[in-house]
């Protein structure tokens, strides 16, 4: 085995400790602390209440029971379209209600479609509001607030039927709100103020995504969730945890357009004003126990003269996290660097193609775990120029190891003239120890951009594969450890292992096609690094066992095309093929 082999080993087992050490310390905790939290966050009977966009809180309120009684709690207006359904509240004129018609909790065609935005005093709560605020500090004139009971000129919103409210302040001030929703996940809304008075109405315009206690979270290390926006030319993500070190648990932004919100792994709910205009942001968290996390926005005063009246446009984006769907949204209506709502990472410029290299793909062969196999093809020839330059490295290295040897013995305990001999050996045999590395770091941006196709976007959710994977984006369902499902429990579950137990069929491939792949060169002399290198497939066998069945099945191909690709390369340089010397040995056959 090559100097460069092991230390590319070494560098692989030493990131996977790292990896499993994060797991046991704060990954699983954290997500079991998340699930302790719903679990409180639904048993407690008491939450703060929000008023106008400021740090103050007014007097708790009862949470509701369930999540009907909180629809209940509010006159609403249903919304029906191609891809959601759900209900506007009367009372505050909120968008509070979206569950998405296209997609369901589980694989099972049965099961309840995914419910995202919930109403206040709903276990859960989660929604987006829009409002005013005064300039004024004296007499300032009555504005609608969340207790303001909205009328309505219909029942009804859908994407060809918009839905208008209207509110009198009985001050002169006249409010109205037209709300319309296209066929996808964006509610249009324009509100508009007649000032009917004898004096000017200096007025703000904020808008805000609420939510209350903090999701469950995914789990990847690669994958950002909690706050999301653009603001200006700036994109700002912030997580819950980061949020709550800050001063007064907020943080703020100026710009001219953009959106803020929040992020799940495939879904969002954001806010946007128009485009052309300035607003502070805000990021924020308020309450105790259970936190209350709030993005908003704020514009900057607009006096509206007597007799005159003035019109704002917000959107409003609840839904599914589909590449084209952000896409035409950036494009129209414009919302600014739409396509940031998805996590693609600091790879973005190849992220972004490869995601369109893999949808391609998936349209052409209509299977998403096809596709998987075959841009991992696609990226192995693209790379096979220095592939082949890397393996005739390696080769020369190969080459000259017994002069390399005799050096070490002329010079012994000399490591100053050892390494300037060794120097010389490699300039005279034009040997360059760093070359066999290059393409590999080179390959380190492509292959992390594909794992992040894997984990953010949407398109793999409830993806089938064959056999028993209906799912590409979840764990493997079988378990060797109560026999592929034979025995009734699910080690998954036992405490403290649990979560390393996840050990299915295509774990074990994966792990033996790692095992293959390290066979493929010689073992290291010395023991330790004999002893790390052996259990290094069990180790990430172990590890990857829990990640989603996609990236487990890329692994295992890439382990078998890499084998393929390394065994015809060095064949060709005239490199001993070690692979079946080493199993000989390996079980005692030598």
């Amino acid at each position: 085995m090559t100097e460069n082999t092991k230390n590319m080993l070494m560098a692989a087992a030493l990131s996977m400790i790292f990896i499993g050490l994060w797991d046991y310390f704060y990954a699983f905790p954290e997500m079991e602390r998340q699930r302790q939290a719903q679990v409180e966050q639904q048993r407690m009977a008491k939450i703060p209440k929000l008023g106008a966009p400021d740090k103050s809180a007014a007097a708790p309120v009862k949470i509701a029971r369930t999540r009907e009684e909180a629809l209940a709690e509010s006159p609403r207006i249903a919304v029906d379209t191609r891809t959601i359904s759900g209900s506007i509240a009367l009372k505050g004129g909120r968008v509070d209600d979206v569950s998405l018609k296209n997609y369901r909790q589980t694989v099972d065609p049965t099961s309840p479609i995914i419910t995202l935005l919930s109403p206040e005093n709903a276990p859960g709560a989660y929604y987006a509001e829009l409002g005013y605020l005064t300039g004024e500090t004296e007499n300032a004139p009555a504005l609608p607030t969340t207790e303001t009971l909205w009328t309505a000129d219909s029942d009804k919103l859908t994407s060809g039927k918009p839905v208008t409210l209207s509110w009198d302040n009985g001050q002169g001030l006249v409010f109205k709100r037209v709300i319309s929703v296209d066929d996808e996940y964006l509610f249009t809304i324009k509100d508009s103020v007649e000032n009917k008075s004898a004096k000017p109405a200096p007025l703000y315009t904020f808008s805000r995504v609420i939510r209350v206690g903090r999701p469950p979270s995914a789990g990847y290390a690669a994958l950002h969730e909690g706050y999301v926006g653009v603001i200006g030319e700036q994109a700002e993500e912030l997580t819950y945890d980061k949020i709550e070190k800050e001063p007064n648990y907020t943080k703020t932004f100026k710009g001219v357009g953009g959106w803020v919100g929040f992020t799940d792994k495939y879904w969002g709910a954001v806010v946007a004003p128009a485009q052309d205009i300035a607003f502070e942001a805000r990021y924020m968290a308020m309450g105790g126990a259970t936190k209350t996390y709030q993005a908003d926005t704020v514009s900057e005063p607009k006096t509206i003269e007597p007799g005159a009246s003035a019109e704002t446009t917000t959107y409003v984006f609840a839904g599914a996290k589909e590449i084209d769907t952000l896409d035409a949204y950036k494009a129209n209506p414009g919302l600014k660097r739409f396509d940031l709502l998805i996590d693609w990472g600091w790879f973005y410029f190849i992220t972004r193609p490869m995601f369109r290299l893999i949808d391609f793909l998936y349209k052409l062969f209509g299977n998403f775990g096809v596709a998987i196999l075959a841009v991992t093809v696609i990226v192995k020839l693209a790379f096979l120029p220095l592939a082949n330059k890397s393996y005739q490295s390696i080769a020369k290295m190969k080459e000259i190891q017994p002069k390399i040897k005799e050096l070490k013995e002329k010079f012994g305990d000399d490591k100053q003239a050892f390494n300037m001999a060794q120097m010389e050996l490699y300039k005279r045999e034009k040997v360059n120890p760093a070359s066999g590395c290059l393409p590999v770091l080179l390959q380190i941006p492509v292959f992390f951009s594909l794992y992040k196709v894997l984990v953010v976007t949407i398109e793999m959710r409830h993806a089938p594969f064959f056999g028993w994977i209906k799912d590409l984006s979840a764990p493997d369902p079988t378990n060797i450890f109560n026999l592929f499902g034979l025995l009734p429990f699910d080690p998954t579950h036992v405490a403290f292992f649990g979560p390393y137990l996840a050990l299915g069929v295509w774990p074990l491939v994966m792990g033996v096609t790692m095992w293959l792949q390290m066979k493929m060169n010689p073992e290291p002399t010395d023991e330790i690094q004999k002893t790390m290198f052996a259990w290094m497939p069990v180790m990430f066998t172990f590890t990857m066992g829990g990640f989603a069945s996609g990236l487990v099945i890329y692994w295992s191909w890439n382990n078998l095309l890499s084998i393929t690709q390394q065994g015809v390369i060095m064949k060709r340089a005239g490199v001993k093929f070690e692979l079946w010397d080493n199993l000989r040995k390996t079980f005692g056959l030598a």
